[in-house]
C-alpha cells in the first residue's frame, strides 16, 4: 500500500514523531535470480509521550540496473514487503 496514501508520513508530522531504522544485517541469496534479500534491524520510535523500540524484519527481490551515481550498487528493489514489525519494548517518556 501507498503509506502517503495512508497519511502516514502527515501523522509523523502532526504528531512530532522520529523514527531512527538500525540495520542489524543483510541477508542476499545471489545464487538465484532475481536475487532475494533479507534485512533484519531494529525500528525505534520517539513521541512526545514515549519511545518504542520494534524489531523489524523486511524482505524483497533485487533485479540488476545500469549503474549510476544516484544508484552506484546497481539494483532495483522489488516486492518489498514487511515479514515482521512486533513492538519489543515501550518506555514512557
Amino acid at each position: 500500500t501507498d503509506l502517503q496514501e495512508e497519511k502516514y508520513y502527515n501523522r509523523l508530522i502532526s504528531t512530532n514523531t522520529s523514527q531512527v531504522l538500525t540495520v542489524d544485517s543483510i541477508s542476499c541469496d545471489f545464487n538465484t535470480y532475481p536475487y532475494e534479500a533479507v534485512v533484519y534491524g531494529t525500528q525505534t520510535i520517539y513521541r512526545k509521550s514515549n519511545v518504542t523500540e520494534r524489531s523489524l524484519v523486511t524482505a524483497c527481490s533485487l533485479l540488476n540496473t545500469v549503474r549510476s551515481d544516484r544508484n552506484p550498487q546497481g539494483f532495483l528493489i522489488t516486492k518489498f514487503r514487511v515479514i515482521n514489525n512486533e513492538t519489543r519494548r515501550t518506555t514512557p517518556r
